[in-house]
């Protein structure tokens, strides 16, 4: 009996640029088995832990979506773009010079505890049916109403300007995009996130997580 149809999960260190369906399709075309997916996704700029289910533990995935994940990444002050990240091109440049380490560190606290985001236009949700980021490239207004969550906390672990260096943990549905976007906002000076990487999810650490040519080789051994 093919073990990924019984159900494995995979924890995968998805690559920079490769979408998370990129890490389940190739997957699903290795192990051979039509039931994979993953449980919570991260932006092609982002990499880190993605935890993939295989089979009939396809049906924990909602359970593994909704643990606390930990994020490690920068935020760039000094401008913001439309997907508040570098899917887009960096506007609105201001200086920063001003701008002190105990601003900074200030700056994360009406951002920790429980809080409300609005997320992203340039974001999966649906409204009306279609997909908010549709709408926003084809340059339609989307009120998208803010979100309870929770940001345990919010620690900035080094400072070099214009970079800001942080790590998050956070309730699920937290959007870190708009975290860099409404931080810079707070800071008067506007601010993207420009490095992105998820560190752990409930009890799973990317440091366990195997590279996506790391998993070929171990099922190739498995299966060869």
């Amino acid at each position: 009996m093919n073990s990924f149809a019984e159900g494995r999960v995979l924890l995968i260190d998805k690559p920079l640029h490769w979408t998370s369906f990129d890490a389940v399709r190739k997957i699903r075309n290795l192990v051979k088995v039509k039931k994979v997916g993953h449980a919570g996704t991260l932006d092609p700029l982002a990499t880190g832990l993605l935890i993939i289910c295989t089979g009939k533990f396809t049906k924990n995935i909602n359970e593994y979506m909704a643990r606390e994940k930990e994020y490690t990444g920068s935020i760039t002050l000094g401008a913001t773009t439309p997907t508040y990240d570098l899917e887009s091109e960096p506007e609105n440049h201001q200086p920063v010079a001003h701008i002190t380490e105990e601003m900074i560190h200030a700056a994360t606290k009406p951002f920790t505890g429980e809080i409300m985001q609005v997320p992203p236009a340039h974001s999966a949700i649906k409204v009306d049916g279609k997909r908010v980021y549709e709408l926003a490239r084809q340059g339609k207004e989307v009120k998208l109403e803010p979100r309870k969550l929770t940001v345990t906390t919010f620690e900035i672990t080094s400072v070099e300007l214009p970079a800001v260096f942080f790590r998050v943990v956070c309730s699920t549905g937290t959007y870190i995009r708009s975290l860099a976007n409404d931080f810079g906002k707070e800071l008067g000076c506007g601010g993207y996130l420009s490095s992105l990487r998820r560190t752990k999810i409930g009890e799973f650490y990317v440091d366990d997580a195997m590279t996506m040519e790391e998993f070929k080789k171990s099922f190739e051994g498995e299966n060869g």
